[in-house]
């Protein structure tokens, strides 16, 4: 392939026609000779362009994407207690409201996906349906300004609700918008250099503990006030934000090439390569061969892959069951500690509370940023390994705990533990299968996620106020088979990224 080269040979003398004409066309040859058996790809002509100021404005788009999703989950442990006060729902009640909204995530992931792979991550598209002889016209924008709107709206309808079974079709609403967000992600991968991809993960980490913190700050100065009602209507902010911005996205070259849109591509990867101050590619671009989706998954459970799938399937269900089972674990220990203080009164959060909070999903942060110390140091199987052994020591822990600051500080490292192995599973698993099973192998694992997450509300706050000690004791045993899963997965791939 050749680059458009804009360097100049040292000009010849102008009394020397020949070497004049010796060097027009030498500069002719670097800047639009084509070789017409001279092909590049999507990913070849991205690699090249390496990462610069059109990554870093992506980044922070999708990051504010990243954040939302974060923030609709993180409220989701404050809005259970809260509707206990508002209309005296059962612990079960309250369980529903969180499962309906994965539950949402998973039915709508497919219809995302469906329509993203059809008509563009970001594309704009008019459909017309004949129904009764009459021509509608249906304006489908950018997918991910769609899912930005409809977010948006169902979250302010939520926060004004006049009753349970209102909230709960609105929660579901609002799961099914979310179960969008991984479409950013896919375009955001779409656009990244192959070296970048795995500190990028990294990234995308960071902005959902910020979300997650930036959550906790909104109720300690929100709720006090406002409520539950008001603290959902403003958690929709940064959403609106990346809303107003979604159109900049640029659509997936990777999209449009593998559609036979390659003029289009090529408009899109002149962009990047303006933004990054880089020299654009000549030559022919072909699209990269996509495997069947059919084919690809069946694959997952061939003779010398079903194992390693069973198993990760597993640990990631058992992940997201852990994960989001500690978010409502730690709400639930503080309105029982208020409960017992105050018997006689309604009581959800305090000021205090929400401190306690904020502290324990700090923790996050150093929780990405020592497992990647210690993958370097054990690799990642052994990492995830010994990192579900410190997360089951902290919850038997916790079982034993009443002092508050011992148990803020369990919860702090349990938090930045189960951190940490979303953060190392998602950068082991694509590895573990062949380049063309990576894409369907991680999809079929985050299934098997949002599965985790529908079922811990059940324990969490169901079981939990049932008893303490079997509720803990579930997690701790989910925790310790998940160890034990990772202990016979295969070695990773050194060599990855």
């Amino acid at each position: 392939m050749y680059y458009l080269n804009n360097e100049t040979a040292a000009v010849p003398s102008p009394g020397n026609y020949t070497q004049r004409e010796v060097h027009s066309s030498t500069l002719e040859l670097k800047t639009v000779s084509i070789n017409p058996d001279d092909t590049y790809t999507v990913q070849q002509a991205i690699n090249a362009f390496g990462f610069g100021w059109f990554h870093v404005k992506l980044s922070l788009l999708v990051g504010l994407c990243w954040m939302s999703d974060s923030m609709e989950m993180a409220i989701l442990s404050i809005l259970g207690p809260a509707l206990f006060c508002e209309w005296n729902v059962s612990k079960f009640q309250q369980a529903s409201v969180t499962t309906i909204v994965f539950l949402g995530m998973m039915l709508s992931s497919s219809f995302w996906t469906q329509l993203s792979n059809r008509y563009g991550r970001k594309s704009v598209r008019i459909f017309k349906l004949k129904v009764y002889h009459s021509l509608f016209m249906i304006f489908f924008t950018q997918a991910l300004t769609l899912f930005g709107v409809l977010l948006v709206l169902y979250s302010i309808l939520s926060s004004v609700a006049p009753s349970y079974a209102w909230l709960l079709t609105l929660r579901g609403l609002v799961g099914f918008a979310i179960g969008c967000v991984p479409q950013s992600v896919t375009l955001y991968a779409e656009f990244l250099p192959t070296k970048h991809k795995c500190k990028c993960v990294v990234l995308m980490d960071c902005f959902w503990a910020l979300g997650a913190c930036f959550e906790v700050v909104l109720a300690l100065v929100v709720y006090p006030y406002y409520g539950w009602r008001g603290l959902l209507g403003l958690s929709a902010t940064p959403l609106l934000v990346f809303t107003l911005l979604s159109p900049w996205l640029s659509e997936s070259a990777r999209y449009y090439s593998y559609n036979g849109h390659h003029d289009k591509a090529v408009h899109i990867l002149e962009q990047i390569a303006q933004n990054n101050k880089r020299h654009m590619l000549i030559g022919r671009l072909i699209a990269e061969e996509e495997p069947s989706s059919t084919e690809s998954f069946r694959s997952l459970l061939s003779p010398n892959l079903y194992r390693t799938t069973l198993l990760l399937w597993f640990i990631w269900l058992a992940s997201a069951f852990c994960y989001y089972g500690l978010v409502l674990v730690t709400t639930e220990l503080l309105v029982a500690r208020n409960k017992e203080n105050n018997p006689n009164e309604c009581v959800t959060f305090m000021t205090a509370d929400f401190m306690d909070l904020l502290w324990i999903t700090l923790s996050e942060f150093p929780g990405i940023l020592l497992t990647i110390k210690v993958i370097k140091l054990f690799g990642k199987k052994k990492t995830i390994v010994l990192q579900y052994l410190v997360l089951v020591s902290c919850i038997l822990v916790l079982m034993t705990l009443t002092s508050r600051f011992s148990t803020s500080v369990t919860l702090f490292i349990a938090r930045g533990t189960i951190s940490g192995i979303f953060q190392a599973i998602y950068v082991y698993t694509p590895e573990i299968y062949p380049a063309a099973l990576r894409s369907i192998g991680v999809s079929g694992c985050s299934v098997l996620a949002r599965l985790g997450a529908m079922l811990t509300p059940f324990v969490a706050q169901v079981l939990m106020d049932t008893s303490k000690a079997q509720a803990l004791s579930t997690y701790a045993l989910v925790g310790l088979m998940a160890s034990v899963a990772c202990a016979f997965l295969p070695r990773e791939n050194l060599g990855y990224h």
